[in-house]
């Protein structure tokens, strides 16, 4: 099977939380994974968007959910979910005992409040 252009299976994620969220000291709800180079960004629903921003700035296609017990991938380009996709290097969420939203101790009390 070929593998779609915009993922390459061997490449693993960057860290276990959103890249840019650690560096500021921000938090997120869900984690995205850049399927091309393995950019941990922060979901649409989470206050800085990161992951989205990833794609815009670099034109990478794809993400896959870094969200434990999900495989789903997300096309930028055509808008289109799909359930599962070639096999990522690992590992292919955080760790199952870092929650969300996260990081512990980042989080604001009305978080609920901020999701769009």
């Amino acid at each position: 099977m070929t593998t779609p252009a915009g993922i390459d299976p061997e490449v693993p994620p960057s860290g276990t939380g959103c890249v840019e969220c650690d560096a500021a000291g921000g938090w997120w709800f869900h984690l995205r994974r850049c399927a091309q180079c393995g950019h941990i960004g922060c979901c649409d629903s989470s206050p800085a968007k990161h992951a989205t921003a990833h794609h815009r700035a670099t034109g990478h296609p794809v993400v896959r959910s870094f969200e434990p017990g999900e495989g789903w991938f997300w096309n930028y380009e055509t808008s289109e979910v799909y359930e599962s996709g070639p096999e990522l290097a690992p590992p292919l969420s955080h760790p199952a005992d870092q929650p969300a939203p996260g990081p512990v101790g980042r989080v604001p009390a009305n978080w609920a409040d901020t999701l769009r």
